[in-house]
């Protein structure tokens, strides 16, 4: 229940960002969306004793704000104030950077100096995004000593040592970390790094000394996380906070039952999610490393004591080399990858996620031995961790650091091979499975496996989990309901989840208008459809004005071939995503607006979502063709089968509604705010032709048709 006192709070708070901007006009859309945000926090169940209530949805809430309303205003001060009168921490997470950019040095600096909200606030981010010093140091002589390391203690693991160049760079952000000119974030060390260099000096959470590392106390990513428990607001992203409830929750982020979530661009979530449950892991390399277990168990035996697990895990480190050598040597024969042999890269991919029966037993061998391995590594790494709270050396830290890797890389063996021995009930999801032959080194195997779906696990690991959750974005219905983003995040299996879609506080029916021009050719027939589209665009885009048009393609070589056959005089007004960074192409196009000159974008699905142009910098959007994405990926071929085999229809059941999601967005880039205008242009005639159209264009604005 909402209590007074909360009520008072809100609305004072938005009262006085009110009285303190003059030109701020509170819209109704944007104060629906502070009660319903409130209102929901409210329903939030306490801890009973020492058991959290499982969550049921009741204090979780569905929100579609159109641009305009203000949704983080909106979320912000209403999550804000309940979190702090709850005791809850408010976590927002986005799955963008200029989201989350633009909440930390714009929203919340915002919301805290015109509301009188004391809220503070700070970015998470992921251990990798971190520098750890003493990797760092023990790659750099001038260093080594400070850490009291000798040099590098991972590089038997790692395949080459350092080059000049890369020595070079280690030391040059050696120097600046130990001098302080540098926080040892990554994505402020102001020249760019390769991934593989940066991958010698972060770490994951099994090669992290933790309490014991000699450089604990500078240690950039500890000090980001110790920020994190004395703020209000903690800003991430979706991968982050999906790795963090798959880890059990409150590893990196507050616990799940801590937490109130809010989360923006919740229309990416169920991808990420399925991303995040996902594992694979190269064949050469885990007998790579596998053959490095047993030294390394020996030297951490020498110092916990540990001999009949340090033999457990040599025998299973064996067993794993010998059932993927017996893998290696079925699938160098396999019919299924012969046949792609002009393919560098051929996948085989596993119908319905069900292996042969002739592997079945060879994938259940491995996965048993996996899983064994993982523990007896990870039971090995607690005994050492014990030994170094009485002592603590150059040795034993060095096994450490060697033993963390090979937990890690257990652990996604493991879960790849989890996966591949898991067969689904019946009409559950299936799990994607599926193999690649690798085009560099010979014999080397990539092993994949991904669920379709990951509506069981989010409603496992943080639907029922969570105090409070509100899911926001400017798109969130497809052909005008909910149903395909609840069932895809797991939150239709949770009652009492309330949806909400707000208003638009635009007038589309006098800001703008939609054209649908005749053309002939289907994007079925993409020749003919790209040269319709060349004949087309001198006509649609007028040069002589000083606005701005973006033109966007789902197709980047149509995106090229209708560039190459323009005019001169309209070719010339092009910047094309991809040829030069996106920050320098949206300078230039604000530049020629200035200098009085007309400027075309042409862009493909990235600029369709997240790209604010207001005013005269875009007056004409025009959408080359419908946003279909064919499942041609083996997660969307293996949903795609399992919806036919239940007797669906995965063209329409899927690939529409995730279109009519993708054409709001890409068609919500012409109206930004109250004043802006312009016009919409679909090159599509399956808008007009085929039944599904009608669907599509009722889910657009209700523009003006012209």
């Amino acid at each position: 229940m909402l209590t007074d006192a909360e009520k008072d709070a809100i609305r004072d708070h938005y009262r006085a960002i009110s009285d303190r901007l003059p030109g701020f006009r509170p819209r109704a859309a944007q104060r629906r969306m502070l009660a319903e945000i409130a209102n929901a926090l409210s329903r939030a169940q306490e801890k009973v004793g020492d058991d959290w209530p499982e969550r049921h949805g009741e204090s979780i809430v569905v929100i579609e704000g159109p641009t305009g309303v203000g949704k983080s205003l909106a979320y912000l001060l209403a999550g804000g104030v309940m979190a702090r009168a709850r005791g809850k921490k408010l976590v927002v997470t986005s799955a963008t950077v200029a989201l989350q950019e633009q909440l930390v040095n714009r929203d919340l600096p915002f919301v805290v100096e015109n509301s009188g909200l004391p809220l503070s606030f700070a970015l998470a981010k992921g251990r990798g995004r971190y520098l750890c010093p003493y990797r760092l140091y023990g790659l750099t002589a001038q260093h080594a000593q400070q850490s009291l390391l000798q040099p590098d203690p991972m590089m038997a693991l790692w395949d080459h040592k350092p080059e000049q160049a890369e020595l070079d760079a280690l030391n040059a952000m050696a120097d600046a970390f130990h001098q302080r000119k540098w926080n040892g974030d990554r994505d402020s060390w102001d020249v760019v790094l390769e991934d593989g260099l940066w991958s010698r000096v972060t770490n994951d959470r099994h090669g992290c000394l933790k309490t014991a590392c000699p450089n604990r106390v500078e240690c950039p990513f500890y000090l980001a996380r110790d920020t994190l428990e004395n703020v209000d607001v903690v800003v991430a992203n979706h991968d982050l906070m999906l790795a963090d409830v798959s880890m059990g929750g409150g590893v990196i982020l507050p616990s799940p039952e801590e937490s109130f979530y809010c989360i923006d661009e919740a229309h990416h979530l169920a991808k990420k999610a399925i991303n995040q449950f996902a594992a694979e892991h190269s064949l050469a390399q885990a007998l790579g490393w596998l053959d490095k277990v047993g030294a390394v168990v020996v030297h951490a035996e020498a110092h916990t004591g540990k001999a009949e697990l340090a033999s457990n895990a040599i025998d299973s480190a064996a067993a794993c080399v010998e059932t993927l050598t017996e893998w290696q040597w079925l699938l160098g024969s396999e019919d299924a990858l012969a046949a792609s042999s002009d393919n560098l890269e051929p996948s085989w991919l596993i119908e319905d996620g069900v292996l042969p029966e002739r592997l079945k037993a060879s994938a259940a061998n491995m996965a048993i031995s996996a899983r064994a391995l993982s523990k007896q590594l990870d039971d090995m790494g607690n005994a050492l961790s014990e030994a170094r709270k009485d002592k603590s050396d150059g040795d034993l830290d060095k096994t450490a650091t060697e033993l963390g890797f090979l937990i890690g890389r257990a652990e996604q063996l493991s879960a790849v091979w989890d996966l591949f021995d898991t067969e689904t009930p019946e009409n559950a999801p299936p799990i994607a499975k599926w193999i690649t032959r690798r085009a560099e080194g010979k014999g080397d195997y990539l092993f994949s496996a991904s669920p379709v779906s990951a509506a069981a696990s989010l409603a496992a690991t943080l639907w029922r989990r969570a105090a409070g959750a509100i899911l926001t974005s400017a798109t969130l219905r497809s052909l005008g309901d909910f149903e395909l983003l609840l069932s895809q995040t797991g939150l239709k299996w949770l009652p009492q989840v309330n949806c909400l879609a707000l208003d638009s506080p635009f007038n589309f029916d006098e800001q703008g208008e939609l054209y649908l021009p005749p053309l002939l050719a289907s994007p079925k027939d993409p020749g003919g459809h790209t040269r319709e589209i060349i004949e087309w665009l001198p006509k649609l885009i007028d040069l002589s004005e000083p606005v701005g048009t973006l033109v966007l393609f789902s197709s980047r070589k149509q995106m090229q071939e209708v560039a190459a056959g323009l005019p001169a005089t309209l070719r010339e007004r092009l910047l094309i995503q991809g040829e030069i960074p996106k920050r320098t192409l949206l300078d230039s196009h604000h530049q020629r607006l200035k200098e009085q000159q007309a400027s075309v974008i042409f862009g493909l699905d990235s600029f369709s979502e997240g790209l604010d142009l207001p005013g005269e910098s875009c007056v004409h959007v025009i959408i080359a063709k419908l946003p279909f994405a064919m499942p041609d990926d083996p997660v969307g071929k293996t949903l795609s089968r399992w919806i036919e085999k239940r007797g669906g229809n995965p063209f329409i059941e899927l690939t529409v509604p995730e279109a009519s999601i993708k054409l709001v967005q890409a068609v919500g880039r012409l109206i930004r705010t109250e004043r802006d205008y312009g016009r919409v242009t679909i090159l599509d005639n399956r808008l007009t032709r085929q039944s599904y159209g009608k669907k599509l264009l009722a889910s657009l604005p209700p523009f003006k048709r012209i």
